[in-house]
């Protein structure tokens, strides 16, 4: 019997140390928190459609309208002129830029024009007995022969006959010989063909220039075209005769106006762009400067313009429906440097106007107007 008792108090000793062990455990194991659903605030604005005015920013550099790269044609010392040929240098047209030494071949060109000159003056006898009436008006010719100044245009034949003649004398051979050589002792004197100034010289004075080697460039400092480049997008809303408004972008109190004068008719298959070129004049520009063109172009109609950064992937925004976000597509009309011109939205739908961090669509959010 007392055994007995012993084992039965044994068995509750040992339930009653689990139990207690099982409470200590229990009571040392922290309770996990319930986590609190948390509810966005975004930012919203009604949408509202009007017509938007399309205006254009875009920057290029200035160029000369009026510009010609100096070629040497002949070959030949360069000669000192009443001006130097340095960059900055002004010229009035027809003044004297480059002049090549020409000794040799003016004498070459003189020594032909005696040779014409014999060559008439031996046909005078046959003309005068043969052709009468052709005589007098090549013996004028002759008369009127001056060696200093520019062969004269030969005098018309009347007749078949006074023109094979004149023809079989070898005259006509020689004549357009002798103007060939005119035309080429003329370009040892290059002339400004334009009130400009030089902004390049790669030659000077005492050196040799040869056929096509380039000599300097000149501009015309009154005169430039602005290039830029527009997206084929917004083509349709500006034309040719348009007025443009041009600021420097580093000094924006510096404004000029210009005109659109010519617009590409080709499409830049890398960036989708189109170049316009944009009439200047003014003082103060110079060649080489880069400037921002404002163009006004045609309003869209029943759109709304939002910044870029609001715009999801290439043509969703976020807006707000039944407390949670959705995205939604847009058609993008227009893009700004910070801003779009869009359309598709609705009027009075809640456009979401401050991005909101780790947004996606579906997320519950609580509006903040404005």
């Amino acid at each position: 019997m007392r055994n007995y008792i012993t084992i039965v108090l044994g068995v509750l000793l040992l339930a009653g140390g689990v139990f207690i062990a099982k409470s200590v455990i229990e009571s040392n194991e922290k309770k996990k928190p319930v986590k609190e659903k948390i509810v966005q605030a975004v930012f919203v604005e009604p949408v509202k459609n009007k017509d938007i005015p399309i205006r254009i920013y875009e920057s290029g550099r200035l160029v000369a309208k009026n510009r010609m790269e100096i070629y040497s044609e002949v070959q030949g010392v360069m000669e000192r002129t009443a001006k130097e040929f340095k960059p900055g240098s002004r010229y009035k047209k027809g003044e004297t830029m480059v002049r090549v030494r020409s000794n040799d071949y003016y004498a070459n060109l003189q020594a032909q024009k005696s040779v014409l000159q014999n060559l008439i003056t031996s046909v005078i006898p046959d003309l005068r007995l043969d052709y009468p009436d052709a005589y007098k008006k090549w013996d004028r010719y002759l008369q009127d022969f001056d060696m200093s100044k520019p062969i004269a245009d030969l005098p018309k034949t009347s007749s078949d006959k006074e023109k094979y003649f004149i023809t079989g004398k070898n005259i006509y051979t020689t004549y357009y010989n002798t103007k060939n050589l005119e035309i080429i002792y003329q370009k040892y004197n290059l002339t400004a063909p334009f009130d400009g100034i030089l902004t390049d010289a790669v030659v000077n004075p005492g050196t040799v220039v040869r056929p096509g080697q380039k000599l300097g460039e000149f501009i015309d400092p009154t005169n430039f075209e602005l290039e830029v480049a527009i997206s084929k997008s917004t083509l349709p809303s500006i034309s040719v005769g348009k007025d443009v408004e041009v600021v420097d972008a580093k000094d924006m109190t510096k404004i000029w106006k210009g005109t659109i004068a010519r617009i590409n008719g080709k499409v830049n298959t890398t960036t989708q762009t189109v170049q316009i070129f944009i009439d200047l004049k003014g003082k103060e520009l110079k060649e080489g400067m880069y400037l921002e063109a404002k163009i006004e172009g045609k309003p869209e109609t029943n759109a709304i313009e939002i910044s870029r950064s609001l715009v999801v992937g290439e043509s969703q925004v976020y807006v707000v429906k039944g407390g949670v976000l959705e995205l939604i597509p847009i058609k993008i009309l227009h893009e700004n440097q910070k801003t779009v011109i869009v359309s598709g939205l609705k009027d009075g739908t809640q456009l979401v106007s401050k991005i909101v961090p780790n947004a996606f669509s579906g997320m519950a959010v609580s509006i903040i107007n404005g």
